[in-house]
């Protein structure tokens, strides 16, 4: 049975404040809670239509389609909704080749990078205090199940570069061409910056080296790449040289 304290906390976990205040989130889909279920996260309970799909889990609550719709943060719901338990922080392996976000705001695209990290083989992200909650529902459900296996370490984005003697390179618009770069970089922390705004001048001082991705056309349109295709770019070429 769903009762009224369910469904209230339920609706509390759209926001970041409740998430972390009582170390829970939701995922929904059965091919995300699947992968959550294989992975190091605790699952706190499961309400679905269909239990059958489901049928080892014990904390399961069978629910109508109707009652569903009122819990879900999704338009279009599936049979499942989950909630989990926020995992303990992890230490950040400093020998492979590092992501880190500054200032991110939109949830679609840290979910997308995320999905696209863990492609290229990236273990870890690292990203701002102030960017978006990789816990946040939209960043689930675009990473589509990739934050269960993808190590995401929220921090002072100034201080740790700082304090870490490992190179740092900048993406920005005044980079060199990442195709005139010719050395593989097995490590390294790759700076990403605000979608509008871009790499703030603060950490900008704090890079090795910058690089860009060329515009293949002689007018100046458009102004820039998308935030997410711009990490898929550039981690492309990265692995291509490398392999």
């Amino acid at each position: 049975m769903v009762t009224k304290k369910d469904i209230k906390f339920i609706n509390s976990l759209k926001h970041k404040k409740f998430r972390h205040l009582n170390s829970s989130f939701i995922v929904e889909g059965k091919k995300s809670i699947a992968e959550f279920l294989d992975s190091d996260y605790e699952l706190i309970k499961l309400f679905s239509v269909d239990c059958s799909i489901f049928n080892k889990i014990k904390n399961q609550i069978k629910i109508d389609k109707s009652l569903l719709r009122k819990i879900s943060f999704l338009i279009n719901p599936d049979d499942h909704l989950a909630i989990f338990k926020l995992s303990d922080a992890k230490p950040i392996d400093n020998n492979n080749l590092i992501i880190a976000l500054e200032s991110i705001r939109d949830p679609g695209n840290l979910g997308t990078i995320i999905r696209t990290c863990e492609w290229f083989g990236i273990k870890d992200i690292i990203c701002s205090m102030n960017s978006v909650d990789c816990y946040s529902p939209k960043v689930i459900q675009s990473a589509m199940g990739s934050v269960s296996r993808v190590n995401i370490t929220y921090l002072d984005l100034d201080t740790y570069l700082k304090s870490t003697k490992t190179i740092k390179i900048g993406a920005s618009l005044n980079g060199k061409s990442i195709y005139q770069h010719n050395k593989s970089l097995d490590n390294g922390i790759i700076v990403f910056g605000n979608e509008a705004n871009g790499i703030s001048s603060g950490l900008f001082k704090l890079m090795d080296f910058n690089l860009s991705i060329p515009r293949f056309q002689n007018n100046n349109f458009p102004e820039s790449l998308n935030l997410a295709s711009s990490v898929g770019i550039i981690l492309g070429e990265i692995k291509r040289k490398s392999i």
